[in-house]
């Protein structure tokens, strides 16, 4: 698998937010650690956010034609 298309950091990151909501959904956190649980799922959130326009980015790079092709 090319690393480009390696989906593995992706994928580890949406475990961990999936991993959150199920915290915060059980009901047994206080408030303080629910709120600290929110802002881990926020950073969470751009992280994945960045690892899957990377992601895009590499893929549309691969499946542009090269100007030398084009020629």
């Amino acid at each position: 698998m090319s690393e480009l298309h390696d989906t593995a950091t992706l994928e580890r990151l949406v475990g961990r937010l999936e991993e959150a909501a199920g915290r915060l959904r059980g009901g047994e956190l206080t408030a303080e650690q629910a709120a600290e649980v929110v802002e881990q799922c926020a950073q969470g959130a751009a992280q994945a956010s960045a690892e899957l326009e990377r992601l895009a980015r590499a893929a549309a790079s691969e499946s542009a034609p090269v100007q030398d092709q084009l020629l």
